[in-house]
């Protein structure tokens, strides 16, 4: 019912490590919605299928025809799907990586994209505020570790804060470790434990 309310604007917010698990539910969701972010480790395959630069991030080369497609389709109906427009990038997976925010674009040196900048977040913001309902699965970034978790942080918060005013709906595992430990979970119009299972319901 929810995704069938034509006159709402409706933005997912597509996160996760991997397109090859969230490929078949993004194109579902392509029509059904005016925008959808993409963030987390999946970006860098949607990053790396524009010519952008990726270093060693986490790339599944063998989804990026697929991805291309479906940046068509998405394109065809009028549908947004916005990446990163800039990401922090760092040498390891530590809590005392160095890390640099820089734009989509330059050169990442072989270093690896970690979590969305702030401009990203920014813009993530300004889209969430004009839509009417947000549907939410997937972290940004790898929110495990503090210094990688900013985007993650970010959203949730902004989220929380729109529910008392529009639907917002979350789901997945790694979505609920992060709303649970910004302490977030009473703010939400609604929390499911299923993420891609949720995707596919709705």
């Amino acid at each position: 019912l929810i995704m069938e309310s034509s006159d709402k604007k409706i933005t997912a917010i597509i996160g996760g490590s991997k397109v090859s698990s969230k490929l078949d539910v993004v194109s579902s969701m392509i029509k059904r919605c005016n925008k959808i972010i993409i963030g987390g480790g999946m970006a860098n395959t949607f990053l790396k299928a524009r010519g952008y630069d990726v270093g060693k991030s986490l790339v599944e080369d063998d989804l990026i025809e697929k991805v291309k497609i479906l940046e068509e389709e998405a394109k065809t109906i009028g549908v947004e799907l916005l990446l990163p427009i800039d990401v922090v990038i760092s040498n390891e997976f530590s809590h005392n990586a160095l890390i640099r925010n820089i734009d989509v674009g330059e050169d990442c040196n072989n270093w690896m994209i970690l979590d969305v900048g702030t401009k990203s977040i920014t813009q993530n913001k300004q889209h969430l505020q004009n839509s009417d309902i947000i549907v939410w699965n997937g972290p940004m970034g790898v929110f495990e570790i503090d210094i990688f978790a900013n985007g993650t942080k970010e959203i949730a918060l902004v989220l929380s804060e729109l529910a008392e005013t529009k639907t917002v709906i979350a789901g997945g595992g790694d979505s609920i470790a992060a709303i649970n430990k910004y302490g977030l979970a009473d703010k939400f119009t609604h929390i499911s434990t299923g993420g891609g299972a949720m995707l596919e319901y709705l």
